[in-house]
């Protein structure tokens, strides 16, 4: 009993990079991209989240390999190899990028709280968005003040398994004829006005570039080494094949209620509002420690994200008691509370910055492409010919769906 436990804890402990990706990225964001996509379309996008998540398994498996092999990470890499200039642009995008998820993921989680705890309340009006907020920052600020890196991504391990046993539940209740997915297979993109927006948030929301820059983090904080490859690849695996799965159970947890009743979400709200009467309160309830988790799971990561990135930029070792990186950690945390205090809908936001990360991952692909071909970093694990013609195509498929991306977005602008 005690052996296959210890076999089970250190299981787990080698897939803690991939973890924290998973929790970074499958956030509000994404589950209220993936229910939009669902409630809209069905199952169409269904080729979407496929492409991204095999795409993914690569990009991560190339930024892990990079760091495994010279030991570096892909920020410092940038600036030693290409200048600070690139380096600053990159970083530039990653801050800009968690500012606004760091406002909309908390709107959506207290909004989605507060609409689910009305019948709770004497009232009937929900637990205040505003408590929720300061609740939750409180706690996790604290939590990042007084633990190390390795507690946090224990925690993002539980978060991501509560979230994975919450939207499959939630899916299995509601779920879509099996036909229906497997012709969402076929790839397309929607004639509506939001289609293209929708799909290319989708793969931001999957593939941006933030995510590969950190792997590389994540890698060298657990002082992985080229003894850790096969590990580097599992875990690889891992992570981009759990983004999937959790990405079609909430697309199919709207597919299988929404879409056959023509409702469609316009607002974070509107999935609790509209899935209860379908699903019952029970599966709601479920759905809801799903958004949780995925929430907080996200918020995590975006609050250490800029303090990782600096020190790595900074070439020093993280450490949450400076004051600068407090700080940093505290600002993110009072992002926050502007959509409770001020009012929004954080949805088109969420999309709109998700298709907005899309703009570094070509550039992310490309340099870290050239880093890869070195002899003199790589030696024998240089690059193959197979590696470089993924890399190079996945390179062009992210440039073609960034101008898709950008040209939709400007038509609903202007």
């Amino acid at each position: 009993m005690k052996e296959t436990k210890k076999k089970i804890m250190l299981f787990l402990a080698s897939i803690g990079p991939g973890m924290f990706l998973v929790g970074y990225n499958i956030g509000t964001g994404s589950v209220t991209t993936m229910a939009q996509a669902g409630a809209s379309f069905n199952m169409a996008l269904t080729w979407a989240i496929l492409v991204s998540c095999i795409f993914t398994y690569y990009l991560l498996l190339a930024f892990g390999r990079y760091t495994v092999v010279t030991g570096e990470t892909a920020l410092y890499s940038y600036k030693k190899h290409f200048g600070k200039g690139i380096a600053l642009f990159v970083l530039f995008i990653c801050v800009f990028t968690e500012m606004v998820s760091s406002i909309g993921v908390m709107a959506i989680v207290t909004d989605v709280v507060k609409e689910w705890s009305k019948p709770l309340t004497p009232s009937g009006e929900g637990i205040s968005t505003i408590i929720l907020a300061l609740l939750f920052g409180i706690t996790m600020v604290f939590t990042l003040f007084t633990r190390n890196y390795s507690f946090i991504e224990k925690v993002l391990t539980l978060f991501v398994a509560l979230m994975g046993v919450s939207f499959f539940l939630t899916m299995f209740m509601v779920i879509p004829d099996a036909s229906v997915v497997i012709k969402g297979l076929i790839p397309s993109i929607p004639d509506e006005v939001n289609g293209a927006l929708v799909v290319t948030g989708m793969l931001g929301t999957t593939m941006g570039g933030v995510l590969y820059v950190m792997r590389s983090v994540t890698i060298k904080q657990k002082k992985w080494t080229l003894a850790d490859l096969k590990i580097e690849k599992r875990d690889a695996l891992i992570s981009s094949s759990m983004m999937f799965f959790l990405s079609i159970a909430v697309m199919a947890c709207a597919a299988g209620t929404l879409y056959p009743k023509g409702l469609h979400i316009e607002n974070a709200i509107d999935m609790i509002r509209l899935l209860e009467p379908l699903a019952g309160r029970f599966a709601i309830s479920l759905f809801v420690v799903g958004i949780v988790c995925a929430g907080l799971s996200s918020l995590y990561p975006h609050y250490m994200l800029v303090p990782l990135l600096l020190s790595d930029y900074l070439e020093e070792k993280l450490d949450f008691s400076k004051l600068r990186n407090k700080a940093i950690v505290i600002f993110y945390a009072s992002l926050g509370l502007i959509v409770p205090i001020f009012g929004g809908r954080p949805v088109l936001v969420m999309i709109a910055s998700q298709t907005f990360t899309l703009i570094v991952t070509p550039l992310v692909i490309i340099l870290t492409l050239i880093l890869l071909n070195k002899k003199s970093l790589m030696g024998e694990h240089k690059a193959g010919l197979g590696m470089n013609v993924i890399l190079v195509v996945i390179a062009i498929f992210t440039i073609v769906m960034t101008v898709i991306g950008a040209e939709a977005l400007l038509g609903i602008i202007s």
